[in-house]
């Protein structure tokens, strides 16, 4: 697929990037070094137009495509390579979008306008302890009880912890947990719009609490638990017995974008590379860029970039062509090789890029003044697992090309 970009989209990358620019780039540092996302920069992200683009104007959104918010998330990521910022953003445009593919009018009326305008945090909660990957295997459960559901069970490494405590509003999650039985499987996962704090206090049975993380320092990571807490029944997402579907494809959508993600810190390490391997000089005046050894790496590095970009966006096409566009003949497993394939390319390849930079750097690469080891430990949390392991993308990518039935074992 050659990849192009319509006027409109270019313009719209133009607007995102001089955002970032202003507003981000100044003080992506300091984000970092302190770990807290300034709430008057999430308020003006909203202003901005950056959160729910591709979410139905209907309901508070920009009325974009999942290819626009994947533009904005690698600009933003450029713009802070640490990712924090750009992890916000992604998690407001996909988990958003979700929520307004399979949740009821009423339930979308009441969350989507408040997190478009930056006021709450809608997230993900799946991941347990015992493992995160294993969704089919979640251990958290819902009781039905008149008018709602009675849950119990915790969550860990979740994103927004702190954010849904702190914005003005509040917010919440797409949370999956087990109704009606205990049993292992996949055909007994619900999922609900988990929202502890709304308007006011925090709800009775919600216990949180934040991790302290080694990068991505901006955006809290943390977990809760859930002692009999009660959700009403509108908060149920599309029908009971179903949530592992609908999860899954929110997966697929927040995976293109955790991609664009690395692809846009990626951009930002090759820039710092390009600049220091054309002006550092050594050995009576060479340019380090003049080395075969390092040249030659460089653009491997270069073409390894451009080939996750290429799957990036030609998932974020597929998924608007299922989403937006709803085109005939395209259905959402379609998206799962296209999906996986970024996933697996993007983070891999910007931690290969962080790695060599680093060794290029020298000792300065190892100075916080550099703050390349920022993006690396940034764009690393990818790698280590969050929205999926890399080894479960080579898991859907040789289900789906070799089949099921041929590496089951």
């Amino acid at each position: 697929m050659y990849l192009e970009f319509s006027e409109d989209e270019e313009l719209f990358r133009e607007a995102v990037r001089e955002f970032s620019k202003r507003y981000i780039e100044p003080i992506w540092v300091e984000v970092d070094e302190k770990g807290r996302l300034p709430m008057d920069l999430i308020k003006r992200m909203g202003e901005q137009g950056l959160f729910a683009i591709p979410v139905s104007d209907e309901f508070g959104g920009v009325g974009g495509s999942l290819t626009m918010a994947a533009i904005a998330t690698e600009e933003i990521a450029y713009h802070d390579p640490a990712v924090a910022i750009a992890v916000y953003a992604l998690l407001q445009n996909g988990w958003p979008m979700a929520l307004d593919q399979f949740g009821s009018d009423e339930l979308k009326s009441m969350i989507l306008p408040e997190v478009a305008s930056g006021d709450a945090f809608f997230g993900i909660a799946s991941t347990e302890a015992h493992g995160g990957s294993d969704v089919a295997g979640i251990k958290t459960f819902a009781e039905k009880v008149d008018g709602g559901w009675r849950v119990n069970g915790e969550k860990v490494y979740i994103s927004g912890v702190r954010e849904v405590l702190e914005l003005p509003t509040g917010g919440g999650w797409f949370l999956v947990s087990k109704t009606g039985s205990r049993d292992y499987g996949h055909r007994n996962i619900s999922a609900f719009a988990l929202v502890p704090r709304w308007k006011g206090d925090v709800k009775d049975g919600f216990e949180p609490t934040v991790f302290e993380e080694i990068g991505r320092g901006g955006l809290s990571t943390g977990g809760f638990k859930l002692n009999n807490f009660v959700v009403d029944e509108k908060f149920l997402i599309g029908e009971e017995g179903k949530g592992f579907y609908y999860v899954m494809q929110g997966f697929n959508i927040a995976r293109i974008l955790v991609s664009a993600a690395c692809i846009g810190s990626g951009r930002w390490a090759l820039d710092q590379a390009k600049e220091w391997l054309t002006t550092r000089k050594l050995f009576q005046g060479r340019k380090l860029s003049s080395f075969q050894g390092i040249n030659f790496k460089f653009a491997e590095l270069y073409t390894e970039l451009e080939a996750a970009r290429l799957f990036t966006y030609r998932a974020a096409r597929l998924a608007d062509k299922i989403y937006i566009e709803r085109k005939p003949g395209y259905k959402p497993q379609d998206l799962n090789v296209p999906v996986a394939m970024a996933k697996l390319k993007a983070p891999e390849t910007a931690i290969r890029i962080y790695e060599e930079v680093l060794k290029w750097f020298g000792a300065y690469g190892y100075t916080k003044e550099s703050n390349v080891y920022r993006g690396w430990l940034g764009t690393f949390s990818y790698v280590i697992g969050a929205e999926g392991g890399q080894n479960i993308m080579r898991i859907i990518i040789a289900r789906d090309v070799l089949g099921k039935e041929n590496i089951r074992s």
